[in-house]
């Protein structure tokens, strides 16, 4: 993709949080830079989990994609989570991907990126902990989040793209709750199109655990959503970190979802310098490059 609008450069220092309060329990450090080199919600332990590929099962799922994105975006239309309606529409668009062809999603046309389609699109995020915020700045598209700490919602919630996110800490963990999303014409949960409504109510709980379980998740999660940037991935990671970060994200929307599911997100320390990028809207299929008209001068697409 091209630089198509303005990027301001964001300069925020992080403050000193105290231990937790009441406690003797120091604020975990989830501050700092985190990568992962795929896309998608990786399937929980137990219970209900995320839509998943069905070209990426069977003996097919167990060769590991290590040369990027797995296509077409087929997303398993009998998943019981999904009520009828919504899986007549994610069958629709797996039909339209698997036809060589680019459904549209916030990430194709450049548009807002929402919860939960943006946590799990998103593969660096850089954290920043303060006194009463924090703020979460995402590479894709270069998103920007405030999450307020230890608020609570407002009785009447505006809806906006981002909805309205409050956190607190839980002992180790930082949990944040998010509602109020304002839907678009694009605004869909994940990549295989999954609907959501206004109703949406995301949870995420954020963690630390040892470098080496999460790199096991990453490697797991890689042999059906793929590695990005190919052997090596888009992001390598800090060798001498001994922490990755986990985040569970707990989805609510009984519009669209017969119950509550939950998928994970397994992200490592990268010292890869901060980088801009941007988007800009063209009407080809960006996943499959050359199956669409491109406007030119010659031939203005008007």
């Amino acid at each position: 993709m091209i630089a198509g609008r303005k990027f301001t450069t964001l300069i925020a220092t992080a403050i000193a949080i105290p231990a937790l309060a009441g406690t003797s329990v120091a604020t975990p450090e989830f501050s700092g830079i985190w990568a992962r080199n795929s896309f998608n919600f990786e399937a929980p332990p137990s219970g209900p989990g995320p839509i998943t590929n069905m070209k990426r099962v069977g003996a097919d799922a167990s060769r590991p994609i290590l040369g990027g994105d797995p296509v077409p975006l087929v997303g398993d239309y009998t998943n019981p989570i999904l009520k009828p309606h919504a899986a007549d529409l994610v069958k629709r668009r797996g039909e339209i991907s698997a036809s060589g062809h680019d459904f549209p999603d916030p990430s194709n046309q450049c548009a807002d990126f929402s919860p939960p389609f943006m946590l799990q699109m998103q593969q660096r995020v850089e954290i920043l902990q303060m006194e009463k915020e924090i703020l979460f700045i995402y590479q894709g598209d270069d998103h920007v989040r405030h999450v307020r700490l230890n608020e609570t919602h407002p009785k009447k919630v505006v809806p906006s793209p981002m909805g309205h996110s409050v956190a607190h800490y839980d002992g180790d963990a930082l949990v944040v709750d998010t509602v109020g999303i304002k839907l678009a014409p694009y605004t869909v949960v994940d990549r295989f199109g999954t609907p959501q409504s206004q109703a949406m109510h995301v949870i995420e709980r954020y963690r630390l655990i040892g470098a080496d379980e999460a790199r096991t998740a990453q490697e797991r999660h890689e042999q059906t959503s793929g590695r990005t940037g190919g052997k090596e991935g888009n992001w390598p990671f800090d060798p001498k970190e001994k922490k990755g970060l986990q985040i569970q994200v707990t989805i609510d929307d009984p519009n669209v979802f017969t119950t509550k599911w939950s998928g994970n997100l397994t992200y490592r320390r990268t010292f890869v310098p901060w980088e801009e990028r941007v988007c800009a809207e063209n009407n080809s299929d960006v996943l499959h490059q050359g199956f669409e008209h491109v406007p030119t001068a010659e031939k203005p697409d008007f």
